[in-house]
């Protein structure tokens, strides 16, 4: 059945009132329940859309059956012999509503179910004083069969307009995924360039600010040597300075692992060991925080082309934020990892992985820039993590990004990151999905 149609009152409804008042004022015109039917006919045409759009399921059903028990009354009414009214054209209407609202099968059955009524009246008593020859019962077949043939070719317009509605909106579907997907595409361009740009920008600035630092750092040095018994608040000083100094450097590294050029050696592998072994690292360095991760693994996830060391630390950037966001009160990270032919995210063959935490996630203002250099949410820190993690994905010929975990149906409050590997090879044997609890 098609969908209902909306419960207005449009031009061919009262072309539709015009035909039945045509009909009401031609003989027999004394006939009370002649006109009482025919204003029935037209209150339920007029009722019709709001009666589909109140029962959409059973609304056609019933249309059919109350025009049917309308045309067999209004046919009774309008002969002394039923089966001679002039009016056994308005079978046509239920007929017609048929082909209109079911497919093939439902407009035969609907039509067999029309014919039967006006069969009916080949029983009525009053026959029986007449005589009917191989003749009438001829016309009397031509009239049904005429039924079927104008419910047929009514139903197969129908159908063809139905079908091609509905390619139109498989089409108008498609092209409205494939605009969202552009648009990502092209905001994952812009990122990157945006990228590219600011990692020339920081390799130029971290060239010309190591050197000082390495001059300002064996300074230093050579005054704690030089003043370490003599000056003691000189050597603590100086001690600062140090300390301070290998901070900046550590700083100024970060800034080159960001901009030097990405050579990712993509080899087939098993996403899932190289993301179990930057959990466990992660686990061991942040040992006394009360977080449990959770891991479900889809079983025979296909292989995919992956750099392992580079891979690794995009694992141990994300993981690590869960646990900095989750440091004061502990909580729980879960990953999930899946094939993406079964994920409306992704229909490419590959994997997917989800890691959500149920630490206080990320502001919806932030979500478009959380991945550009310096945006940070945390107290501490330059904001380069993600960054870097962006910059992998790219080189891996994937795409990472970030949504609310609730939305992701994983169960817990925080920010949950989508991760996308492109398959590399035939599905590796994994045996059973795993569920596993790391306290």
């Amino acid at each position: 059945m098609i969908e209902p149609k909306r419960p207005t009152i449009n031009w061919m409804d009262i072309l539709w009132l015009l035909f039945l008042a045509g009909l009401a004022l031609l003989p027999p015109i004394e006939e009370k329940h002649k006109q009482e039917i025919l204003i029935g006919f037209g209150v339920l045409q007029l009722g019709e859309g709001w009666l589909l759009a109140r029962i959409p399921r059973r609304g056609a059903i019933y249309l059919v059956l109350l025009k049917t028990a309308l045309a067999t009354l209004l046919v009774d009414h309008t002969g002394e012999i039923a089966i001679n009214s002039y009016y056994y054209p308005i079978y046509f209407l239920p007929i017609l509503t048929a082909a209109e609202y079911f497919g093939p099968w439902g407009t035969l059955l609907w039509t067999s179910l029309a014919s039967a009524a006006y069969c009916s009246y080949l029983y009525d008593p009053a026959l029986r004083m007449y005589e009917i020859g191989a003749e009438d019962y001829g016309r009397f077949a031509i009239r049904i069969l005429f039924f079927y043939l104008a419910a047929m070719v009514v139903n197969r317009f129908v159908v063809a307009n139905r079908r091609q509605t509905q390619r139109y909106q498989e089409l108008a579907e498609t092209l409205a995924e494939t605009n969202r997907q552009l648009e990502q595409a092209q905001a994952e361009a812009r990122r990157s360039e945006r990228l590219a740009a600011l990692g020339q920008l920081s390799a130029g600035l971290a060239h010309e600010i190591r050197n000082p630092l390495g001059v300002i750092k064996g300074s230093a040095e050579m005054l704690t040597q030089k003043l370490s018994n003599s000056n003691p608040l000189a050597t603590e000083l100086a001690g600062y300075i140090s300390t301070e100094t290998n901070r900046l450097s550590a700083l100024v590294t970060r800034f080159l692992d960001f901009a030097r050029p990405l050579h990712a050696d993509l080899t087939p592998q098993s996403i899932t060991e190289v993301l179990d072994r930057a959990l466990i690292h992660v686990a061991t360095v942040w040992k006394g925080v009360p977080v449990r991760v959770e891991k479900e693994y889809e079983a025979d996830l296909p292989l995919v082309a992956l750099d392992e060391g580079l891979c690794e630390q995009a694992f141990l950037n994300i993981v690590q934020n869960a646990y900095d966001a989750m440091s004061e009160h502990g909580g729980v990270i879960r990953v999930k990892v899946a094939n993406s032919r079964s994920d409306e995210l992704e229909a490419r063959e590959g994997v997917l992985v989800r890691i959500a935490d149920s630490g206080p996630g990320v502001p919806p203002e932030l979500r478009e820039q959380i991945f550009n250099p310096f945006v940070t949410t945390k107290k501490t820190g330059v904001g380069l993590g993600l960054s870097i993690v962006s910059k992998i994905m790219d080189g891996h010929h994937g795409f990472i990004r970030i949504r609310d975990a609730g939305e992701e149906g994983l169960g817990l409050t925080g920010a949950c990151f989508v991760l996308f590997f492109p398959a590399a090879g035939k599905p590796s044997l994994t045996g059973e999905p795993a569920h596993l609890v790391i306290s």
